[in-house]
């Protein structure tokens, strides 16, 4: 008996393929897929920033004095779980057969979050509704990203990630304006029905998405970049064929050695075609037992691209604690006022996918170093806006575009930078004789450092630019965020694509 084709489409088995198997399982669905999962999961973080207050005194009736108290804390909570999580999703991912059902699930856990928050009428529920949010994140965010990776070649990724910085950007800075302004217009009901529909439409999208690996059975050239890796033992190169640098952009190849590789176990079938055992240094070798996770912290370049994207997240969420605040005390602004100056930092964020194309084209390294470095000025700028003119309302929306351009320039290349080391370093596991990662790779596991670096970066945002405007100040903050990017601008042109001063395609440092 013939399955319906919409069981089917959930079981993706079968010998006909699903309906429409060519645009469900295409990379602009799957890049656009992800994207939107992405955006839901931080407008809804983001939505119902301006509903929890009220929530807290009048649903569950926490004293006036306390409100803050227990705002800071449902923020920690959601960070703690995305922390926690973010390693697990990986390693699950990493270990499963599909990507899509670890975003299935985290889905529903992003409903049944929605649902605790929206009916809670007590702390208690709240608290369980923000740790199933923050553990939807993990899993949208790990698994996402590695679908991502699994799906566009590094030589395009960089370009996909602008689309999904994009969507990030979009939904973490327009959830509050959008979420304030239907609060005051329709009630609270009308906040969670936006986050009702946005969760529906993102269920019909992951239903449909069919992974290339899946797509495969039906249609071997549809397999991705995944499948390559099992296929040949590096992803995309036949025997003997010119490997180039995934992250350099140069546009300089060299010379691999053949090497015949075990489908099933991902490395060389031989001794001959591997180096030899007693000539891979114990130290790499020790490093190779490690669990991924350990063992890519080992990469001078990870740890790079994750200290770039503490430093960038840290500088975004920053804004959120202290420039609604500042703005309605000088300017005199009303809350909706103030929320719409969040948009001179969104729309440059449309621009990702162009600065994406530029990362692929001519490399991440020279373009996230300048991101960082151009970020620098407006925001030590952003000390002279302290009177209620309109020179200096005109100067903050200005200055605003300047730093929300250059944070995202620097999204797409810290991006695909992630998937880019894991590659390299599988190359060379595989070269030395090692097993390397398995058929199930490790993108997953490397985009849980890069969940976990982000979430730290938006812990401390906040927490940071609150404390130095308490303390010292709003010039003081205004310099101080700009140092930090251009710390982060050092390690970044040095290391960001491999050693600036060698050109060694196989090492990974």
């Amino acid at each position: 008996m013939r399955r319906p084709l919409w069981l089917q489409s959930l079981t993706q088995q079968g010998t006909t393929p699903p309906y429409l198997l060519k645009y469900r399982s295409s990379e602009a669905f799957i890049v656009a897929t992800i994207a939107l999962a992405i955006f839901t999961d931080m407008i809804l973080y983001a939505l119902i920033v301006p509903v929890v207050p009220f929530s807290l005194s009048s649903r569950a009736h926490v004293a006036p004095d306390r409100v803050q108290y227990w705002v800071a804390v449902l923020i920690a909570i959601y960070a703690a779980a995305l922390l926690f999580w973010s390693p697990i999703c990986g390693w699950i991912a990493d270990h499963s057969a599909s990507r899509r059902s670890p975003l299935l699930v985290g889905l529903f856990a992003l409903l049944g979050a929605t649902v605790l928050l929206h009916v809670g009428n007590g702390i208690g529920v709240m608290i369980a509704g923000r740790v199933l949010q923050g553990s939807s994140a993990a899993v949208v965010w790990v698994v996402g990203l590695a679908l991502l990776a699994d799906t566009v070649p590094q030589e395009r990724l960089a370009q996909a990630m602008g689309y999904v910085g994009a969507g990030m950007s979009v939904g973490i800075l327009l959830g509050p304006l959008l979420g304030g302004i239907v609060f005051d217009r329709a009630g609270y009901g009308a906040v969670f029905g936006i986050a009702y529909a946005l969760i529906g439409l993102d269920v019909v999208l992951r239903l449909l998405l069919v992974e290339k690996k899946v797509a495969a059975r039906w249609n071997p050239e549809a397999g991705g970049r995944a499948s390559a890796w099992n296929e040949q033992g590096k992803p995309g190169q036949e025997s003997g064929e010119a490997v180039q640098d995934p992250s350099n952009g140069s546009g300089k190849q060299e010379p691999v050695a053949s090497s015949s590789t075990d489908p099933e176990q991902g490395r060389p079938r031989s001794v001959e075609d591997a180096a030899p055992e007693n000539s891979i240094p114990k130290k790499r070798k020790l490093r190779g037992r490690l669990p991924p996770l350990l063992s890519l912290l080992y990469s001078r370049r990870l740890d790079t691209a994750l200290f770039g994207a503490i430093m960038q997240a840290s500088v975004m969420s920053a804004f959120d604690s202290v420039l609604t605040i500042h703005v309605a005390d000088t300017f005199h602004w009303s809350s909706t006022g103030a929320a719409l100056l969040f948009l001179p930092i969104v729309i440059p964020s449309f621009l990702g996918p162009v600065f994406g194309w530029l990362s692929d084209r001519y490399g991440g390294r020279y373009l996230a170093t300048l991101g960082f470095l151009c970020a620098l000025p407006p925001l030590i700028c952003l000390r002279y806006i302290d009177t209620n003119k309109i020179n200096d309302k005109v100067l903050i929306c200005i200055l605003l575009v300047f730093i929300g351009l250059s944070l995202t320039a620097t999204f797409p290349s810290i991006m695909a930078e992630i998937s880019a080391v894991v590659e390299v370093k599988e190359k060379k596991m595989l070269a030395s004789g090692m097993r390397g990662y398995g058929s199930g790779g490790a993108y997953a596991q490397a985009y849980a450092l890069f969940n976990m670096a982000f979430a730290a970066g938006c812990t401390l945002g906040p927490l940071l630019a609150g404390f130095l405007v308490e303390q010292e100040g709003w010039a003081t903050m205004a310099w101080i965020l700009g140092l930090l990017l251009a710390v982060a601008a050092v390690p970044t042109f040095f290391w960001l694509g491999g050693f600036l001063f060698v050109k060694q395609p196989l090492e990974c440092h």
